[in-house]
C-alpha cells in the first residue's frame, strides 16, 4: 500500500513528476495483443542508451530539438549525417543529473529501432527507454548514477519491471551504447535488485 501511495505522488499517468517534460512528436500507441485494445504489452523492460549531439560534446539544447524535431540540421556539420532523423526517448539524464521526459510511459517512443531480447523482437513495444548525455565506451558522472537510480526505481514502483539492459544489448552488431563506461554493477548494487535483471556483463 506504501509503495502505490509513493507511486501516485511521483506519477501523472505516465509522466514522472520530478523530470522536466518537453513533449516530443516522435511516439504513438503501444501495440495491442490479440486484437484486444485492452491488452497491451506489459512494460517490464528498460533501456538504456548514450547520446551527446555533436558526439563528444555536452551542453546545449541539440539532444532535446532532435527528440522534438526542432534540430537545426545547419548547425553543425555532423547534423547533416542525421538529418531528418525522427526518434525520442521516454528520459534523457544529462551530465549534472538533470532530467527531462519527452513522451508518456504509456505509450511506444522510438528509441530501440530494429531490436531482440530474451526472445521478443521489437523492443520499442514493451520497453521504456533512457538516454544518458555522454559518448558510448566514455564514463558518466555520479550525478547521473544518482538520477538513474531514482528513476529506475519509481518505473519500478509503477511498472512491472523484470529486465533493464543496453542498447547493446538488444541491438548486437548494430549499436554499442552505453558502452564499456557503463557501470552496471554499480546500477545494481545501488538498485539491489536481482543479477537475473541485469545483462551477462553485470556479472562479469
Amino acid at each position: 500500500m506504501a509503495e502505490e501511495q509513493a507511486g501516485d505522488v511521483l506519477w501523472n499517468g505516465g509522466w514522472y513528476g520530478p523530470a522536466h517534460r518537453l513533449d516530443s512528436p516522435n511516439f504513438g500507441p503501444r501495440p495491442t495483443r490479440d486484437g484486444d485494445d485492452s491488452q497491451t504489452p506489459v512494460i517490464d523492460l528498460i533501456v538504456l542508451h548514450s547520446i551527446s549531439l555533436p558526439p563528444g560534446q555536452y551542453g546545449g539544447d541539440a539532444v532535446q530539438r532532435l527528440f522534438t524535431n526542432t534540430l537545426d540540421w545547419n548547425a553543425h556539420p555532423y547534423f547533416k549525417s542525421i538529418e531528418g532523423l525522427q526518434v525520442s526517448a521516454h528520459f534523457y539524464v544529462r551530465r549534472d543529473g538533470e532530467l527531462w521526459q519527452f513522451v508518456s510511459c504509456d505509450d511506444r517512443a522510438w528509441h530501440a529501432g530494429v531490436s531482440h531480447y530474451c526472445g521478443r523482437d521489437n523492443c520499442n513495444d514493451f520497453s521504456i527507454g533512457i538516454e544518458l548525455e555522454g559518448l558510448e565506451g566514455d564514463s558518466f558522472d555520479a550525478a547521473q548514477y544518482e538520477t538513474l537510480t531514482r528513476l529506475c526505481a519509481a518505473l519500478a514502483l509503477r511498472y512491472p519491471v523484470r529486465q533493464i539492459a543496453g542498447h547493446e544489448h538488444i541491438a548486437p552488431g548494430r549499436k554499442a551504447d552505453p558502452g564499456p563506461g557503463f557501470q552496471w554493477r554499480e546500477l545494481q548494487a545501488r538498485l539491489d535488485w536481482p543479477a537475473r535483471y541485469f545483462p551477462e556483463v553485470s556479472a562479469s
